[in-house]
Protein backbone atom coordinates (compact mmCIF):
# COMPACT_ATOMS: atom_id res chain seq x y z
CA UNK A 1 0.00 0.00 0.00
CA UNK A 2 1.28 3.41 -0.93
CA UNK A 3 0.22 7.11 0.42
CA UNK A 4 1.17 9.93 1.29
CA UNK A 5 0.35 11.58 4.74
CA UNK A 6 1.51 13.82 6.97
CA UNK A 7 1.73 14.28 10.52
CA UNK A 8 3.19 16.75 12.98
CA UNK A 9 6.41 16.28 14.51
CA UNK A 10 8.02 18.19 16.98
CA UNK A 11 11.47 19.05 18.69
CA UNK A 12 12.72 18.49 22.73
CA UNK A 13 15.69 17.84 25.07
CA UNK A 14 17.04 16.00 28.11
CA UNK A 15 18.37 15.72 31.83
CA UNK A 16 20.46 13.16 33.81
CA UNK A 17 21.81 11.52 36.68
CA UNK A 18 24.86 9.27 37.61
CA UNK A 19 26.12 7.12 40.55
CA UNK A 20 29.39 5.41 41.46
CA UNK A 21 30.92 3.11 44.15
CA UNK A 22 34.15 2.12 45.31
CA UNK A 23 36.16 -1.03 45.08
CA UNK A 24 36.27 -4.04 47.98
CA UNK A 25 39.24 -5.08 49.01
CA UNK A 26 39.82 -8.78 50.49
CA UNK A 27 42.58 -10.00 52.41
CA UNK A 28 45.93 -11.22 50.85
CA UNK A 29 45.76 -15.02 52.88
CA UNK A 30 42.54 -15.81 51.22
CA UNK A 31 41.37 -13.95 48.01
CA UNK A 32 38.31 -14.57 46.00
CA UNK A 33 37.95 -13.06 42.42
CA UNK A 34 37.40 -9.45 42.71
CA UNK A 35 33.62 -9.19 42.32
CA UNK A 36 32.58 -6.31 39.62
CA UNK A 37 28.79 -4.80 38.78
CA UNK A 38 28.59 -4.55 35.14
CA UNK A 39 26.71 -1.97 33.81
CA UNK A 40 23.71 -2.85 31.62
CA UNK A 41 24.19 -1.35 28.27
CA UNK A 42 21.54 1.28 27.20
CA UNK A 43 18.48 -0.34 25.05
CA UNK A 44 16.03 1.16 22.74
CA UNK A 45 12.53 1.49 24.99
CA UNK A 46 8.62 1.53 23.96
CA UNK A 47 7.31 5.03 23.52
CA UNK A 48 5.15 4.69 26.55
CA UNK A 49 7.78 4.15 28.58
CA UNK A 50 9.66 7.51 27.34
CA UNK A 51 6.33 9.24 27.06
CA UNK A 52 4.93 8.69 31.33
CA UNK A 53 8.84 10.05 31.86
CA UNK A 54 8.44 13.27 29.70
CA UNK A 55 5.00 13.20 31.05
CA UNK A 56 5.82 13.82 34.71
CA UNK A 57 7.70 16.66 33.82
CA UNK A 58 5.31 17.89 31.33
CA UNK A 59 2.68 17.73 34.24
CA UNK A 60 5.28 20.16 36.44
CA UNK A 61 5.28 22.57 33.87
CA UNK A 62 2.09 22.72 33.22
CA UNK A 63 -0.79 21.05 35.08
CA UNK A 64 -3.10 21.76 32.49
CA UNK A 65 -1.14 20.41 29.38
CA UNK A 66 -2.20 17.99 27.15
CA UNK A 67 0.02 15.72 24.38
CA UNK A 68 0.60 17.09 20.87
CA UNK A 69 3.47 14.61 19.46
CA UNK A 70 5.48 11.84 20.31
CA UNK A 71 8.02 10.80 17.73
CA UNK A 72 11.11 8.23 17.59
CA UNK A 73 14.64 9.72 17.30
CA UNK A 74 18.00 8.04 17.11
CA UNK A 75 21.60 7.81 19.14
CA UNK A 76 24.32 7.25 17.67
CA UNK A 77 25.37 3.76 18.61
CA UNK A 78 21.97 2.46 19.94
CA UNK A 79 20.00 0.78 17.02
CA UNK A 80 15.85 1.27 16.68
CA UNK A 81 14.38 -1.66 16.15
CA UNK A 82 10.86 -3.23 16.69
CA UNK A 83 9.27 -0.09 17.96
CA UNK A 84 11.56 0.47 20.40
CA UNK A 85 14.10 3.60 20.22
CA UNK A 86 17.23 4.83 21.65
CA UNK A 87 15.51 8.50 22.25
CA UNK A 88 11.79 9.76 22.15
CA UNK A 89 10.59 13.78 21.53
CA UNK A 90 7.19 15.12 22.36
CA UNK A 91 5.35 18.56 22.87
CA UNK A 92 2.94 19.15 25.40
CA UNK A 93 0.66 21.99 25.01
CA UNK A 94 -1.06 24.41 27.35
CA UNK A 95 -4.05 25.89 26.86
CA UNK A 96 -4.24 28.34 30.23
CA UNK A 97 0.04 29.60 29.49
CA UNK A 98 -1.05 29.31 25.38
CA UNK A 99 2.32 27.81 25.29
CA UNK A 100 3.78 24.71 24.01
CA UNK A 101 7.31 22.83 25.91
CA UNK A 102 9.28 20.58 24.06
CA UNK A 103 11.06 17.01 25.84
CA UNK A 104 13.01 14.59 24.91
CA UNK A 105 13.91 11.40 26.80
CA UNK A 106 16.89 9.88 26.23
CA UNK A 107 18.59 6.11 27.18
CA UNK A 108 22.13 7.24 27.21
CA UNK A 109 24.19 10.62 27.01
CA UNK A 110 25.90 11.78 23.93
CA UNK A 111 27.49 14.60 24.68
CA UNK A 112 27.32 17.64 23.57
CA UNK A 113 23.57 18.06 22.59
CA UNK A 114 22.35 14.99 24.33
CA UNK A 115 22.06 13.82 27.65
CA UNK A 116 20.50 10.64 29.55
CA UNK A 117 16.82 11.05 31.11
CA UNK A 118 14.38 13.82 31.03
CA UNK A 119 14.80 17.51 29.99
CA UNK A 120 12.44 20.34 29.05
CA UNK A 121 13.41 22.68 26.12
CA UNK A 122 12.19 26.50 26.70
CA UNK A 123 8.45 26.98 25.99
CA UNK A 124 7.34 28.58 22.73
CA UNK A 125 4.06 30.66 22.40
CA UNK A 126 1.16 28.36 20.54
CA UNK A 127 -2.01 29.63 19.48
CA UNK A 128 -3.95 25.95 20.27
CA UNK A 129 -4.69 23.26 18.12
CA UNK A 130 -5.56 22.87 14.60
CA UNK A 131 -7.33 20.73 12.62
CA UNK A 132 -3.99 19.51 10.90
CA UNK A 133 -2.50 19.13 14.81
CA UNK A 134 -5.06 18.29 17.95
CA UNK A 135 -3.92 17.50 21.16
CA UNK A 136 -5.13 14.25 22.45
CA UNK A 137 -5.83 12.77 25.90
CA UNK A 138 -3.07 10.50 27.12
CA UNK A 139 -6.56 7.92 28.19
CA UNK A 140 -6.18 7.60 23.98
CA UNK A 141 -2.76 6.64 23.54
CA UNK A 142 -3.33 2.32 24.37
CA UNK A 143 -1.52 0.97 21.80
CA UNK A 144 2.21 0.97 22.66
CA UNK A 145 5.15 1.50 19.70
CA UNK A 146 6.10 -2.15 19.41
CA UNK A 147 2.88 -2.73 19.20
CA UNK A 148 1.63 -0.29 16.59
CA UNK A 149 4.64 -1.42 14.55
CA UNK A 150 3.78 -5.21 14.60
CA UNK A 151 0.63 -4.21 13.12
CA UNK A 152 2.65 -1.46 10.63
CA UNK A 153 5.23 -4.23 9.63
CA UNK A 154 2.44 -6.85 9.24
CA UNK A 155 0.48 -4.60 6.42
CA UNK A 156 3.80 -3.58 4.86
CA UNK A 157 5.48 -7.45 4.85
CA UNK A 158 5.25 -8.01 1.03
CA UNK A 159 6.79 -4.98 0.37
CA UNK A 160 9.54 -4.91 3.31
CA UNK A 161 10.70 -8.46 1.75
CA UNK A 162 11.29 -6.72 -1.23
CA UNK A 163 13.55 -3.73 -0.30
CA UNK A 164 15.11 -5.15 2.74
CA UNK A 165 17.41 -2.19 2.95
CA UNK A 166 15.04 0.79 2.46
CA UNK A 167 14.73 1.92 6.39
CA UNK A 168 11.80 3.09 8.54
CA UNK A 169 12.22 6.79 8.55
CA UNK A 170 9.23 8.23 9.96
CA UNK A 171 8.16 6.81 12.98
CA UNK A 172 5.51 9.08 15.27
CA UNK A 173 2.36 9.64 17.23
CA UNK A 174 -0.25 12.76 16.15
CA UNK A 175 -3.80 13.56 15.96
CA UNK A 176 -5.55 15.08 13.13
CA UNK A 177 -9.35 15.31 12.68
CA UNK A 178 -9.12 12.94 9.74
CA UNK A 179 -9.49 10.66 12.47
CA UNK A 180 -11.18 10.04 15.62
CA UNK A 181 -7.91 9.78 18.16
CA UNK A 182 -4.48 9.37 18.07
CA UNK A 183 -2.60 7.31 15.14
CA UNK A 184 1.10 6.38 14.82
CA UNK A 185 2.35 7.12 11.84
CA UNK A 186 5.33 4.82 9.91
CA UNK A 187 7.21 5.60 6.80
CA UNK A 188 9.84 3.31 4.52
CA UNK A 189 11.18 4.81 2.07
CA UNK A 190 9.67 8.13 0.30
CA UNK A 191 7.05 9.13 -1.77
CA UNK A 192 8.93 7.58 -4.74
CA UNK A 193 9.70 4.28 -3.33
CA UNK A 194 8.40 3.98 0.05
CA UNK A 195 5.40 2.11 2.23
CA UNK A 196 3.31 3.96 4.22
CA UNK A 197 0.72 2.66 7.33
CA UNK A 198 -1.11 4.49 9.80
CA UNK A 199 -2.12 2.22 13.24
CA UNK A 200 -4.80 3.98 15.70
CA UNK A 201 -3.15 4.24 18.69
CA UNK A 202 -6.32 3.95 20.58
CA UNK A 203 -7.78 0.42 18.96
CA UNK A 204 -4.08 -0.61 17.78
CA UNK A 205 -5.89 -1.37 13.93
CA UNK A 206 -4.10 -0.34 10.89
CA UNK A 207 -6.01 2.66 9.55
CA UNK A 208 -6.66 3.02 5.27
Amino acid sequence: MYSRALLPALLATVLALTACSGPTTTSASNKEPEKVEATAPPVPVTAKTAFWEMYKAARAWAPDMLPLTIEAKSITGIKNEDGKAGMWEAHFGSPSKKQYAKFTYAVAAQPPDIRKGVTAAGAVPWAGPTRQALAFQSSEFVTDSDEAYKTAAGKAAVWLKAHPDIPLNTFSLGAASSFPGPVWSFKWGDNKNGFFQLVSATTGKALK
